[in-house]
């Protein structure tokens, strides 16, 4: 019997049209490419005729079948926890080392079937999504942090609000203001980047359990290898204005996303005494 679909996919929508068969498709073309080109190295010339017998023909032809399948069987793994949202043990270590090494391979895979860069990156990001919403994570409100880039901020305020954003007004002219009475209302951690150096700086000083990240695809998919183990929930950001300047927050995919992983809260004791 066919196992069932996952049931944590996502609509294509968030993800500017980004479907998981791109990401699947590649990764089965990716692994196809270099188990060949493993064969071909490895094993083809010593068994070739007139190669003479000795353990060097033997010790290649050994490894690179070994390397054959292994490679297959990792990206088996993966394709199969995708399409079932299954866990399984050792999965994100597979994940891990799999899209690490993989992913740059696979968008120089993807220009030349003439899919774009961003469309990768989009598929990425859904697949990523779907996998951290199979791993059932729910954490209490401190222990999970909002990540934002700082083209949040309107080009024309002369606040600093980056690292720090209480300094904002909430003058109603971005998003930050909205976004800082979301946090206090619901006692999750905030914070704005200005790169991926001081992304990584502020998740090693907040020691989060989750992130939920919003950013374009290229800052989303660097950040989400670079913050492994941590899990990393990835929202793209909206660019009426163009890249980094002015960005818009999709304040309806941030709220789905924090009731996902939020923990409910719990009714404040009644006082002794009181009913």
């Amino acid at each position: 019997m066919w196992p069932a679909k996952s049931p944590h996919s996502l609509p294509p929508g968030p993800y500017g049209g980004g479907r998981k068969r791109i990401f699947i498709g590649l990764m089965v073309a990716s692994c196809v490419a270099v188990c060949l080109a493993l064969f071909a190295f490895l094993v083809l010339p010593w068994l070739l005729p007139g190669v003479t017998a000795s353990w060097l023909p033997l010790l290649s032809v050994g490894c690179g079948l070994a390397g054959i399948v292994l490679l297959a069987w990792l990206c088996a793994t993966l394709i199969f926890h995708i399409y079932t949202g299954r866990r399984l043990p050792g999965i994100s270590w597979v994940r891990h080392v799999l899209l690490r090494f993989f992913l740059p391979f696979m968008e120089s895979l993807g220009r030349i079937c003439g899919i774009g860069r961003t469309a990768v990156r989009r598929s990425f990001v859904k697949v990523n999504n779907e996998l951290v919403l199979a791993e059932g994570l729910r954490v209490p409100a401190r222990d999970l942090l909002l990540l934002l880039p700082h083209c949040v901020q309107n080009s024309n305020c002369r606040h600093r609000i980056s690292p720090r954003p209480d300094n904002c007004q909430r003058c109603g002219a971005c998003q930050i203001g909205p976004l800082l009475d979301l946090r206090d209302r619901l006692g999750f951690r905030l914070a704005l980047a200005t790169g991926g150096t001081i992304a990584r700086r502020i998740v090693v000083e907040c020691r989060p359990s989750c992130i939920i990240a919003v950013a374009c695809e290229r800052d989303l998919v660097s950040g989400i290898q670079d913050s492994y183990p941590l899990p990393v929930f990835g929202v793209l950001n909206e660019r009426p204005h163009g890249p980094c300047r002015d960005t818009l927050v999709p304040l309806v995919a941030v709220e789905d996303a924090l009731a996902r992983f939020l923990l409910p809260k719990q009714p404040a004791a009644t006082e002794a005494g009181k009913p």
